[in-house]
C-alpha cells in the first residue's frame, strides 16, 4: 500500500504526515505524534477510552482511520490542558473523588467537552446518555456524573 499524506490540526498544531492508508487513528496519535493521553483498550469502539474529537465530535481513535482526519481538526485529552474547562472539569473531579484508577477519565473528559458544546445544562439523563459509550470499572459512575454535571452547569444525581 502506498503512503498518504494527511494534514490536519491536532491539539491547535499544524501537522502533515506521510502515512500508511490503514493506519488507526490511535496509532497515529500515540506512536506518530507522541500522544499517549488516548487510551487503548477494546480495540472494537466499546469502551471509551480512546476518545477524541474529530471537528469538535467524538470519535473511538481506535477504529478510525487516520487517513480520514485530512483537512480536519482533532483534540486529545493533552489538547485540553489548561483551559478553562480543563481547570473546572479537574476541580470538580478531585471535589468529587470521580477519578481512581484514571484511565476512562481522557475519553470521559473528552465525551464531556462535546457534550459541553450541545447542551447548555443536561439533565441527568442526557449526562447519562451521553457517557453511556465510556465504560469505568472504578468509580461506579455516580462521582463521575456529579462533578460532570458540577462543571456543566446540570442537575446530575443528588
Amino acid at each position: 500500500m502506498s503512503p498518504v499524506t494527511v494534514q490536519a490540526v491536532v491539539n491547535g498544531d499544524q501537522v502533515k504526515r506521510s502515512i500508511p492508508p490503514n493506519l488507526l487513528l490511535i496509532d497515529f496519535l500515540r506512536d506518530e505524534m507522541g500522544l499517549t493521553g488516548t487510551k487503548q483498550s477494546c480495540e472494537v469502539e466499546v469502551c471509551g477510552a480512546c476518545t477524541v474529537l474529530v471537528d469538535d465530535e467524538p470519535v473511538s481513535s481506535c477504529c478510525y482511520l487516520a487517513a480520514d482526519i485530512d483537512q480536519r481538526r482533532v483534540e486529545t485529552v493533552e489538547g485540553l490542558v489548561g483551559t478553562p474547562f480543563h481547570n473546572r472539569v479537574v476541580e470538580a473531579f478531585l471535589r468529587h473523588a470521580a477519578v481512581q484508577c484514571g484511565f476512562c477519565t481522557p475519553g470521559l473528559l473528552l465525551t464531556a467537552k462535546a457534550m459541553a458544546r450541545r447542551e447548555a445544562a443536561p439533565t441527568e439523563l442526557e449526562l447519562r446518555e451521553a457517557l453511556a459509550g465510556n465504560l469505568c470499572r472504578c468509580t461506579g459512575y455516580h462521582s463521575v456524573l456529579q462533578a460532570l454535571a458540577e462543571v456543566l452547569g446540570s442537575e446530575g444525581p443528588a
